[in-house]
């Protein structure tokens, strides 16, 4: 559907990066846009310069989103809140994985709970769940997060399913490694972590992804793109290792490249 078909939208994570980008990109359509982060005062900035509609709850805070999902008709969701706490999952702990599993998949499952039915009453609606590609590829040390956005994935195809018949669209970002602040988030503020991973690669902008949601929702209501991958041009995903077996007395792991 054309963006005039649609009228408001939810954006969740939506006090910086990506939901921030996306919240200022729907604005830019006319789309009355109802943001939602923990973060008041990043909210209220946000609601000032582009005259959003500002809701500091918690993407947990289930009572609070029921209450707003009663308020308002939902054209659009966008499900950005995520969280993560790289490790492997041997050394896994018990709250972070709660923390991951609450914020990037049981929030998104009782969003969609609560706003999907109306999109399919009113045969009118897209889904937009910002995923990542470690949804769909394995690469080391994030083990419960590789976990959490696969469900998120799956869940994208599910709901596409469960609304069939209806012009309720469901399109999964797949992001890469994206320029956002989201890795001093997990990583610490330092600046090494900024010259780790964004200093020198050239890298999409949270625009860049914003304009990418823009373009699936924009796209004629008998298209649903459903599945988008963004990622650097210099950065692939894939490979494989071989290790030959470890003993007590090994400290190194001898690996061969793919023959």
């Amino acid at each position: 559907m054309p963006f005039s078909d649609y009228k408001t939208a939810l954006v969740t994570g939506a006090s910086s990066g990506i939901g921030a980008a996306v919240v200022e990109r729907l604005r830019r359509e006319n789309i009355e846009v109802h943001a939602v982060a923990r973060s008041a005062d990043a909210l209220n900035e946000l609601a000032n310069r582009t005259g959003c509609i500002a809701h500091a709850i918690d993407v947990t805070d289930r009572a609070a989103l029921a209450t707003l999902s009663e308020k308002v008709q939902f054209d659009i969701l966008v499900n950005n809140a995520g969280v993560d706490r790289p490790k492997k999952f041997l050394q896994a702990d018990a709250d972070d994985i709660d923390l991951l599993v609450d914020v990037n998949l049981r929030a998104v499952l009782h969003i969609c709970r609560l706003i999907v039915p109306g999109m399919v009453e009113r045969d009118r609606g897209h889904v937009i769940n910002i995923s990542s590609i470690a949804g769909n590829y394995n690469f080391g040390g994030n083990s419960t997060y590789h976990a959490v956005k696969a469900g998120v994935a799956m869940l994208s195809n599910q709901l596409r399913l469960d609304a069939f018949g209806k012009r309720v669209r469901v399109t999964e970002i797949c992001p890469g490694r994206v320029a956002t602040d989201i890795f001093n988030h997990v990583h610490g503020n330092d600046p090494s972590v900024r010259e780790r991973f964004i200093d020198g690669f050239e890298l999409p902008k949270a625009e860049d992804i914003a304009d990418a949601i823009a373009f699936a929702i924009a796209a004629p209501v008998a298209v649903n793109i459903g599945h988008m991958e963004i990622t650097p041009t210099l950065q692939v995903m894939g490979g494989l290792q071989t290790a030959k077996p470890q003993t007590a007395a090994q400290s190194d792991v001898t690996k061969e490249p793919k023959p």
